[in-house]
């Protein structure tokens, strides 16, 4: 199954779940979409349809597909430490997550955009890869040709603040990823060891 491109807040409504983290999505309409939705209850989950509804939202929050998400859980289950804890340290290490993380765009699809059209250099190199892994102590910024861009203005306008892991220089457009997110800084809602169950049965 491909990364989904479809409406996000409909995905969000499904999944009763924010996906874009700041609960916008469900304020107006806290029930599932379709024509019937605000009729329909939510039927009980088996433990199966848990795991799956829990690796559905960390996926669609990601943005990744059902292959880059399996191969990410792969990869965090073969090192060292806790797998549900690595697998989101490394997705919060993605550098399409890092660039939304440091304000230089406002949703994830974004911030993917922006590497995928070479706006951003990692250590002074230009990366297109929304899925690189960037290792701690890295400095992301926008290239001198970029840094005016409106979308991007607006963006870190909206920034109020950041999380502890990444240091910005708003005027300079640059970013700094100072260390790997330790699991209390990220979102609490989600249940990673319900994924790795899923990927276990």
């Amino acid at each position: 199954m491909a990364r989904n491109t479809g409406p996000v807040w409909r995905i969000s409504r499904r999944l009763n779940f924010s996906i874009l983290e700041t609960g916008k999505e469900l304020q107006k309409r806290a029930y599932i979409p379709g024509q019937h939705g605000s009729a329909t209850r939510r039927i009980k989950q088996s433990n199966y349809g848990l795991q799956k509804a829990e690796k559905q939202k960390i996926r669609n929050m990601y943005g990744l597909s059902e292959k880059q998400f399996y191969n990410t859980y792969v990869k965090a289950s073969h090192e060292a430490g806790v797998t549900g804890t690595n697998l989101l340290v490394m997705l919060e290490s993605r550098l399409d997550n890092l660039v939304y993380r440091m304000g230089f765009a406002t949703t994830r699809r974004a911030a993917r955009q922006l590497v995928n059209h070479g706006h951003i250099l990692v250590n002074g190199k230009k990366v297109d890869i929304p899925s690189a892994q960037v290792k701690p102590g890295s400095v992301i910024e926008l290239k001198e040709k970029s840094r005016n861009l409106a979308v991007v203005n607006a963006a870190l306008e909206q920034a109020v603040s950041f999380k502890d892991f990444v240091e910005v220089d708003k005027d300079k457009k640059q970013g700094k990823y100072v260390r790997y997110p330790e699991r209390k800084e990220l979102n609490p809602e989600v249940n990673e060891l319900l994924v790795v169950e899923y990927y276990n049965r």
